[in-house]
């Protein structure tokens, strides 16, 4: 299949518009038919349908009156997968076990899909969504990373305290929360003091990530696309007083923009076998910038954001993901 031939589904939800949007123009500037599914319409405004008998596999979308078959895609991007949309009038009693039935239809339908390219293939986003695995693959690719402990062991926590005299961060394991809307609570890293040691009782209900914390000279989010970086940076002297977090609402108030970044061959060389290793073609790349120049991984989101890089900087992301869905979509 040729590039002018090639259909993209580009998986996200109603309210993403700037990313999804730039990479849906460079696929058709590139001659390819971009489709969009918005996971958070199924399954009350969208139909999918997997079919399964003696004549095969069949799988179809419906939406707004157009019909796609699932044989008709070439390629894959996961952009966000969102939970499904149950609207009103279900009883509570049993939301949750809709919900699990709706989400298991549309990842079945989706991982089931005969495309040649995925930005990135489940299964690896899956794994990859393992912070402990992320560490472990990044120091065995050379990467620096921080002395890290997850435990629900106040005593451990304390132990952590001491051997690196307070310089201890906390954050979570996964995000505490996911919404369109914005407002729902949201656990930002944090410095951990010395009071804190005395308030660790939660730890029983929730364990938590509790990590070495780093000078920042600069703090980097690095957009990886199959291979090429695209580094991002942030001054860390005009927040570090404010907040661990750059995504602290402080620290945004406080006007801290990105400027253009840079990465050493070596750390380039590092994160692409990383990413390798993950089986990843994309990833939103945190990493710390030291005063002494060296370069520390923090964590790669593989469905994270760019979009700011692209809108403040200039660089050219959506192109690369463009190229990246049509990658394998040259020849039959």
């Amino acid at each position: 299949m040729t590039r002018a031939g090639a259909t993209v589904l580009l998986v996200s939800h109603s309210h993403d518009e700037f990313g999804i949007e730039r990479v849906a123009d460079g696929l058709r500037r590139r001659g390819a038919r971009p489709v969009r599914l918005n996971v958070d319409r199924f399954p009350r405004s969208l139909t999918l349908s997997t079919a399964l008998g003696a004549g095969g596999v069949r799988r179809r979308l419906e939406d707004a009156g157009a019909g796609l078959s699932g044989e008709e895609i070439s390629a894959v991007w996961l952009r966000r997968l969102w939970a499904p949309n149950l609207g009103e009038g279900i009883a509570e009693a049993y939301r949750a076990a809709c919900v699990r039935e709706s989400m298991a239809a549309l990842t079945g339908w989706l991982r089931g899909l005969p495309a040649r390219r995925w930005v990135n293939e489940p299964a690896a986003e899956d794994r990859a969504q393992d912070k402990l695995l992320q560490l472990a693959t990044a120091a065995a690719a050379g990467l620096r990373i921080p002395e890290t402990l997850v435990t629900n062991d106040a005593a451990e926590v304390r132990a952590l305290f001491a051997r690196l005299e307070g310089n201890v961060v906390a954050k979570m394991l996964t995000p505490f929360s996911m919404s369109l809307s914005g407002g729902a609570p949201f656990v930002f890293t944090r410095a951990v003091s010395a009071a804190d040691l005395e308030a660790l009782s939660g730890l029983r209900q929730s364990p938590m990530v509790f990590q070495e914390r780093i000078p920042k000279a600069r703090e980097l989010r690095v957009a990886y696309v199959d291979g090429r970086c695209f580094p991002g940076a942030l001054d860390a002297s005009r927040y570090e007083a404010i907040a661990a977090d750059w995504r602290h609402p402080d620290v945004v108030a406080a006007g801290v923009g990105w400027e253009q970044g840079a990465l050493p061959r070596d750390v380039e060389a590092r994160l692409g076998a990383f990413m390798r290793a993950l089986g990843l073609v994309f990833g939103a790349i945190d990493l710390i910038c030291t005063p002494d120049g060296e370069h520390v991984f923090l964590e790669v989101n593989p469905a994270g954001e760019w979009g700011m890089l692209e809108r403040d900087l200039g660089l050219p992301i959506a192109d690369a993901l463009a190229e990246a869905l049509l990658a394998s979509t040259e020849n039959p």
